[in-house]
């Protein structure tokens, strides 16, 4: 009977592992189901293929995918050329496709890059400049009277618009790729922390923790977000020499009640290494102004909003929403950045790279998926199931 077998006294997310030793094993297995995992997962179930899914925790996007703006960027920020412009303009087209034919919860707002001063002005000449090299389209000028126009309680002497950038239910995009990509057949196991990986030089094999079972794969992708280079590493790569070793660069977010009447998204002009966008004012679908996040290096992920922050954050809000009280600005949440990128070093692009040339044929990395990953992740999942293609 079926109440007899070994497996049934299992948890669910562990118990088909059971029966993977009496398989020849998975063709792709993918470590991470944050938003680029989901999405990988999705564009490789198409395929035909074997594919096994694993995840730490008790369900998707509980890390760095579920804390951040949830904002769908048009591409404005990035060097021309990089993996982050040419995967953030793509994407930006790919997601509202996607939010639209699923009936994802969207809502193209616009954002306006405001600047007050000289210094600032040319940032957002340079911006404009960049944007039209990355083939962002719409992105225009606005003079004080046509900001004060369409946001009165802005004060700035100029604004940079871009009228694709947008927000997005997240959550609700992460679970139709789950959704989209079990109906094709992949197996997702929750709460299946891997401890261990080894290459045979042939195959992967992946040891999942306090189970004492293993997965055989052929391929395996490597979209462990906070913990990728860890992961990496303990494959066999050296991540200094490859620089892939991960800063955690956490974010604060604080909300405001009441919600000032913002119609679009503000953002200040960035700094120049771009280590963040500025802490910004975004909006969620129910129209609620939430502003950061800002920029703290840490040694750990710690996800303690940390309320002695109000005063910071007031100051840098107060430069272009004077309007807005200290009060009104309540402790809200915190995530963690995957950054390449160190305090004051150059900004770094994604990596998203196969790993025949270090020795491991099969192995497929992507590390320092920060923002616009979101964004980007339609975009990376179809350059990965490219990887895949040519691997196999």
């Amino acid at each position: 009977m079926d109440s007899e077998h070994p497996a049934s006294k299992l948890p669910l997310c562990v118990a088909f592992m059971v029966e993977t030793i009496r398989m020849d094993g998975f063709d792709v297995t993918i470590i991470g189901a944050g938003v680029i995992g989901l999405a990988v997962a999705e564009e490789i179930s198409r395929s035909g293929r074997r594919v096994l899914l694993l995840e730490k925790h008790d369900g998707f996007g509980k890390e760095t995918s579920s804390r951040n703006s949830e904002v769908i960027h048009a591409g404005i920020y990035y060097p021309p050329g990089s993996m982050k412009a040419v995967f953030c303009r793509e994407g930006n087209r790919l997601l509202y496709e996607t939010c639209q034919r699923r009936d994802i919860p969207h809502r193209r707002l616009g954002k306006m890059i405001v600047a007050n001063g000289p210094a600032e002005a040319e940032d957002l000449s340079v911006l404009k400049r960049c944007a039209e090299e990355n083939g962002v389209e719409g992105v225009r000028l606005l003079s004080r009277v046509e900001m004060k126009k369409m946001e009165p309680d802005v004060r700035a002497d100029e604004a940079l618009f871009s009228p694709s950038t947008g927000i997005i239910d997240s959550h609700r995009l992460m679970r139709s790729f789950l959704l989209e990509a079990e109906a094709n057949g992949i197996t997702a196991a929750f709460r299946s922390e891997v401890s261990n990986v080894h290459f045979d030089g042939m195959r992967y094999i992946a040891e999942i923790a306090g189970t004492g079972y293993r997965v055989s794969t052929g391929l395996l992708i490597n979209s462990a977000g906070l913990c990728s280079d860890a992961l990496a590493a303990g494959i066999g790569i050296d991540i200094d020499r490859a620089g892939y070793r991960l800063k955690f660069c956490k974010g604060t977010y604080f909300r405001a009640v009441p919600s000032p009447g913002l119609k679009h998204l503000v953002y200040p002009a960035p700094t120049a290494r771009r280590e963040g966008l500025g802490i910004h004012a975004t909006l969620d679908l129910a129209g609620a102004a939430r502003f950061g996040p800002d920029v703290e290096y840490v040694k750990k992920p710690d996800y303690v909003v940390d309320d002695s922050r109000r005063d910071a954050f007031h100051e840098s809000i107060s430069r272009y929403l004077p309007s807005l009280p200290r009060e009104a600005l309540f402790p809200d949440m915190c995530g963690i950045r995957p950054k390449l990128q160190g305090p004051g070093e150059p900004v770094r692009d994604f990596v998203v790279r196969e790993e025949s040339g270090s020795g491991f044929p099969g192995l497929i990395n992507l590390i320092g998926i920060e923002s616009p990953g979101l964004t980007s992740c339609i975009a990376i999942a179809r350059r990965v199931s490219g990887l895949v293609s040519a691997a196999l």
